[in-house]
């Protein structure tokens, strides 16, 4: 089974992929995950993704579609999650062209809708420790002791990424629902998409992308 996981930055997409990857032998591919595994890997390919992020330029659809095709090409037993990609109705098309191509097809697009405000609470409001990576948040997770990780025991290393701020995240939003949301009246016409709420405990969104995957 081959899927699109549609959503919000912060809605969860990641998490969830990661579940699909474990329980069903699903690959995912994230665009970010492919280009930093190409720009280390000394292949034709990587050089040529060096040389554009290099230049600080933006990295082609071609390039892009290039390092999926790479992928497609080796297989997975479960199907592939595109996580990412594709962005845009051109991109979209592009990986509709290069699935036919391969012989695979796109079984399904789900969307992971998201209330902006619980997602602004949700993003803005989480930090990490910086020794070991645990998750928490000022709201929904706390560290049992204050300053203290629950996980490695560290103490004074948490730390929040740079743009989990309110207005960084309004402006991704913006970006998303300006360049990203036509995909889904896209892929709607198409008969792929499947809609699901985003928000919730991670195990209740896993059960509802299950639902309408049929899985």
């Amino acid at each position: 089974m081959n899927i699109i996981l549609l959503g919000p930055p912060g809605a969860g997409k990641g998490t969830q992929a990661h579940r699909l990857v474990a329980e069903q032998g699903m690959i995912q591919l994230s665009t970010g995950d492919l280009l930093r595994a190409a720009r280390s890997s000394g292949s034709e390919m990587g050089a040529r993704v060096a040389a554009v992020m290099d230049r600080g330029d933006l990295v082609t659809d071609e390039i892009v579609i290039g390092l999926i095709a790479e992928q497609l090409d080796k297989g997975a037993a479960g199907g592939f999650i595109f996580d990412g990609f594709p962005r845009t109705l051109a991109q979209a098309d592009a990986l509709g062209e290069l699935l036919a191509s391969k012989g695979e097809v796109l079984d399904a697009v789900v969307e992971m809708r998201v209330d902006d405000d619980a997602l602004v609470e949700r993003i803005t409001g989480r930090f990490t420790c910086g020794d070991c990576g645990e998750g928490y948040h000022d709201t929904f997770k706390k560290p049992a002791k204050e300053g203290v990780c629950d996980n490695c025991g560290a103490t004074g290393s948490f730390k929040r990424r740079a743009d989990d701020n309110e207005e960084s995240l309004r402006t991704r939003l913006l970006n998303y629902y300006r360049d990203t949301s036509p995909l889904i009246g896209y892929y709607y016409a198409k008969g792929l998409l499947r809609r699901i709420d985003g928000l919730g405990e991670i195990d209740e969104v896993a059960a509802r992308i299950k639902t309408v995957l049929n899985l």
